[in-house]
């Protein structure tokens, strides 16, 4: 993404308290520079509507980010990760704690395994009643799992 975009956009949403997770432009006839936001204790979804609005000023405001988004009209989205969005950082590992996620390691098999911590290196899972320890940099992908009848809370 370009740098002039991420820029204006991470300014508003610091702003709000809000943390930028990704910025995607992507082109064709619809295009669509789709903002993905998260916080602490998750987004509030009333909240979006307002910070699309400064998002959109702000970058109309900005010559170098209109260069950078082109001309012609383009759809922006603003949204929170949700949970179908990979693991990528250690924050989202430590907001998920206490969540079900599916793991594919770099070598090996994927496996199932509840977060119970997660620092900047390595995340805790348990998996069978046992604790282990992931390093991120042996993750391929990770995803966490929605979990619709939870017994254990």
């Amino acid at each position: 993404m370009d740098d002039r975009i991420t820029n204006v956009v991470r300014d508003v949403v610091g702003a709000h308290g809000l943390d930028l997770d990704d910025v995607t432009l992507g082109g064709g006839q619809r295009r669509m520079l789709r903002i993905v936001v998260d916080a602490e204790d998750g987004v509030d979804l009333d909240a979006l509507g307002p910070l699309t609005r400064e998002i959109s000023v702000a970058l109309d405001e900005d010559e170098a980010a209109q260069k950078a988004v082109g001309a012609g009209a383009y759809t922006l989205e603003v949204t929170s990760r949700g949970t179908d969005r990979p693991l990528t950082l250690p924050r989202h590992w430590q907001r998920n704690t206490g969540r079900l996620v599916a793991i594919t390691p770099i070598d090996g098999d994927r496996f199932v395994g509840r977060i119970v911590g997660a620092d900047d290196d390595a995340a805790t899972v348990t998996v069978a009643k046992v604790d282990r320890q992931v390093p991120y940099s042996e993750i391929r992908t990770a995803v966490v799992q929605v979990e619709l009848n939870r017994k254990d809370g």
